[in-house]
């Protein structure tokens, strides 16, 4: 694999990131445009003027959407992960090695949190100082060494410093935005097929077929662009690792250990699946291409790799 520098790495994938993330808002315009489009048998004036009209609407249903979410999502993935305040008396060690990083970075110490599982993983959240917090299991912090567990902290940390939890959090409302337009469709196919056969009711069956098909595959473009967010910001977080603890091959030996045993059994959602160093793949198969297309990570083995080059 040819050598990638820090500092060009890290250009490229925010550079690639913001791209990412300015295509969610464009998709879902996009969706409802398309639309219009065809409802209107593919007259250009009409659907302008319809997408023209709506477009507040969607702005502010969107808006309220994310504002749920925002004020809630800490508390949503502390339930999903089961993960609970970690004792400083008891763990002095993982305290002593949050602090001594964040002091080196010049960052607000987050809040820490462990997940009471043998399985070994961790992920940072939040979306401020006052909210940031980085997880721990308690197989990681029993079964890695000193320099391995610094290597997966700063790992955490470096999504809390370049706001990659922030840029995942929007991504995963996004997502979830276009999987209730595609399960409102679903529905509303649902609810026409059970009514009364008639004129009417053949055209409302067919703009809703037309819904189903667009949202769709809106819901599908969203998770491919999520997928690619999180995929660039791993690689990110592993060079910023690296750069932080000067020591890239404790967190390459790290990320070993952890793909060997990665799944927290109480992690049952894929959404904060994802927030994790190490997402596992439904398919025991992780060379499989299909697996590849659709993980949130980049596999692990060329994650080693890269980082075995600054050694």
């Amino acid at each position: 694999m040819q050598y990638v520098g820090l500092d060009k790495q890290i250009r490229k994938n925010n550079f690639n990131s913001v791209l990412l993330l300015i295509a969610f808002p464009a998709l879902l315009l996009g969706m409802f445009y398309a639309f219009f489009f065809f409802i209107n048998d593919q007259n250009i004036e009409e659907a302008n003027l319809q997408f023209i009209q709506v477009i507040p609407f969607v702005l502010i249903g969107v808006g309220i959407w994310f504002l749920i979410a925002w004020a809630g999502h800490a508390a949503f993935i502390r339930l999903a992960t089961g993960a609970k305040p970690l004792e400083r008396t008891a763990n002095k060690r993982v305290y002593n090695l949050v602090e001594n990083l964040c002091i080196s970075q010049g960052m607000t110490t987050p809040k820490i949190y462990v997940i009471e599982d043998d399985s070994l993983n961790a992920h940072a959240s939040g979306i401020s100082n006052s909210t940031f917090s980085v997880s721990l299991s308690r197989g990681l912090i029993n079964k890695l060494d000193d320099d391995e567990l610094e290597g997966v902290i700063a790992h955490e940390l470096t999504h809390i410093k370049n706001r990659d939890v922030r840029l995942l959090i929007i991504s995963i409302i996004f997502v979830g935005i276009f999987s209730f337009l595609a399960e409102m469709a679903f529905r509303s196919l649902r609810f026409a097929g059970s009514g009364k056969r008639d004129k009417d009711s053949k055209g409302s069956g067919a703009i809703i077929l037309i819904a189903i098909v667009i949202t769709a595959i809106a819901y599908l473009l969203s998770i491919l662009l999520r997928f690619g967010i999180s995929r660039k910001r791993e690689y990110l977080a592993d060079a910023g690792a690296a750069d932080m603890t000067k020591k890239p091959y404790a967190l390459a030996s790290a990320l070993k250990k952890v793909s060997a045993d990665p799944m927290i059994e109480a992690v049952e959602s894929r959404d904060v699946a994802q927030l994790f160093i190490d997402n596992p793949k439904p398919s025991a198969h992780k060379s499989a291409s299909w697996d590849n297309m659709f993980s949130t990570h980049p596999p692990v083995e060329k994650r080693i790799q890269l980082l075995e080059q600054f050694v």
